[in-house]
């Protein structure tokens, strides 16, 4: 069975969107630490893929990486995905009873409606061509509805390519697929890693950040679409056994059960 790696990225979307640029906004992270990873929650990370052949010789299989984008100091990427949606749901809910019971106690004035109006928050829309997100409500890192466009969530990243060396070379074969699993739409990045070739290979990461901009009068989410690089290594050590470091086999058990 072919071992997965998990690469998590994080973002920092402010500033990448401030600078337009990836270079010192990225923060890679693997659950290959423990066989050699180096340069782990910077932008340096080279992920070691082990596991060209087993102790006997025989050649293991292809190895499996899995990418998990994230932006930094915004709603974690765990939340369900109609998360922003639900918040707004139940925010005009909350807004209505209000309201209603405004009108009970006797009329409405035009200061309680707008104390109103400002709660609800800003909505943000996507523009009328290209590509953008659907018209949701501002949530602030709390997950809470704001009406200030200057302190807001920013939506997921999201890969939209891997190339570079190791896919021009053919060392991994990258695609999107689909799973149940909502935290990303029901998509995620994924990539098989030919181990027969030890070395070093350099890969580039495509990914769509989205800019709260006001045009006409209206909040509109705009695209940028920046890269960034990592790279991996992979060596021809045997597979082991990540508890004992030896080889892939039964665990080490004692004799007669341990007492005392």
């Amino acid at each position: 069975m072919a071992q997965q790696h998990g690469i998590i990225v994080l973002f920092d979307v402010e500033n990448a969107l401030r600078t337009r640029s990836l270079d010192g906004n990225t923060y890679w992270f693997d659950n290959m630490k423990l066989f050699g990873s180096t340069g782990v929650g910077s932008e340096q990370l080279v992920t070691i893929v082990p596991g060209t052949h087993y102790l006997d010789g025989s050649q293991a299989t292809e190895q499996v990486l899995n990418w998990l984008p994230a932006a930094l100091g915004s709603i974690p990427p765990t939340v369900p995905r109609n998360y922003l949606a639900e918040q707004g749901r139940a925010d005009d809910r909350r807004t209505l009873d209000e309201l209603a019971g405004l009108d009970a106690a006797g009329g409405v004035e035009e200061d309680d409606v707008k104390r109103l109006q400002r709660r609800v928050g800003k909505r943000a829309r996507k523009p009328a061509s290209g590509r953008g997100l659907t018209e949701a409500k501002l949530l602030d890192v709390t997950g809470r509805t704001t009406t200030s466009s200057d302190a807001y969530n920013y939506p997921a990243p999201v890969i939209t390519d891997i190339t570079g060396p190791a896919v021009t070379e053919k060392i991994m074969y990258p695609a999107q697929y689909g799973s149940p699993d909502m935290i990303y739409d029901g998509w995620y990045w994924a990539a098989t890693v030919d181990t027969s070739r030890p070395g070093v290979y350099r890969y580039t990461m495509h990914i769509q950040l989205h800019e709260l901009v006001e045009r006409n009068d209206e909040l509109v989410w705009e695209s940028v679409d920046l890269t960034c690089e990592s790279n991996l290594k992979i060596i021809n050590d045997p597979k082991r056994n990540g508890f004992t470091g030896a080889g892939v086999g039964v665990l080490p058990l004692p004799p007669v059960p341990v007492t005392g």
